[in-house]
């Protein structure tokens, strides 16, 4: 047996190769970490190496200490997680203090975790709170569609929460809390590790203008469908502008929002609609 029988390791791949067969992960784009159950911690165990030295993050979670992240590396190409995992991803540990972190497995040949690692750990931090514990996964990609209307979209919430919950029936089932949007920020540091999570206290998902897209979940079958529901729409709207020379005839109203949501019994953010 290999740490790569384990299960949750196969699913954190596959969720990789999922994310590059999708095209969002051009060149070293993209990074997903996830936050591992005890059990899946202690099937790993016999697996992991000496420990690296601890690393201080710049940010800190409290609520994260002593836990144990899934994590792509810095630099790592998604298209070379399923062939080659050893060196593009590995799993970290946390500190007592939640503010550093230490390699004990993967990531070889002298790899790191994810450059955006701190905005992650944020998010993490602000998600589990938000959610009782239950978030697990952070995602981030770079689709094309919902990186497109981030240059002809005002850059606020309700803006993108209308454009996307009017593209697609789904969307205000898949996520009627609406999306968070931040301006474009220099990527991989504090700021806007800070930036996001003040919205992620709110949103399941971010957009970071003229840059991508971060979704939260408690699984990966969610967090993808999150990305995957949220791109599609933003394609559909994109395809709509697009074909009605920035036009639209007609769309989902806004008593039908409610008419959804009312039929599949979900909450939908008021402060989205007239």
């Amino acid at each position: 047996m290999s740490i790569f029988d384990i299960e949750i390791v196969k699913k954190y791949i596959r969720m990789c190769q999922d994310g590059w067969e999708q095209g969002w992960h051009e060149r070293n784009g993209g990074n997903l970490t996830y936050r591992m159950k005890a059990e899946e911690v202690e099937a790993c165990r016999p697996f992991f190496r000496e420990p690296g030295e601890w690393v201080n993050m710049g940010v800190a979670g409290a609520n994260l200490a002593g836990e144990y992240f899934l994590t792509t590396g810095s630099g790592k190409f998604f298209r070379n997680v399923e062939p080659d995992p050893e060196h593009s991803i590995g799993i970290v540990e946390i500190n007592d203090k939640g503010d550093a972190w230490r390699i004990v497995w993967g990531l070889e040949g002298g790899a790191k975790p994810t450059s955006e690692f701190p905005s992650h750990f944020m998010n993490h931090s602000v998600r589990v709170a938000a959610t009782n514990g239950e978030c697990r996964v952070i995602y981030h990609a770079h689709p094309a569609n919902i990186i497109s209307l981030t240059y002809v979209l005002p850059l606020t919430a309700r803006d993108f929460t209308r454009a996307l919950w009017k593209s697609a029936t789904e969307c205000p089932v898949v996520f009627p809390g609406g999306v968070g949007v931040v301006p474009w920020m220099v990527p991989g540091g504090a700021d806007i590790a800070l930036a996001t999570s003040e919205l992620m206290k709110e949103y399941d998902a971010a957009v970071w203008a003229h840059h991508g897209l971060f979704c939260s979940g408690p699984d990966f079958d969610i967090t993808f469908g999150l990305m995957h529901t949220i791109e599609k729409a933003a394609q559909i709207c994109v395809l709509a502008l697009s074909a009605g020379q920035g036009k639209i005839r007609q769309t989902i109203s806004d008593d039908n929002l409610r008419a959804i949501a009312k039929e599949f019994g979900v909450t939908l953010n008021e402060n989205f609609l007239d």
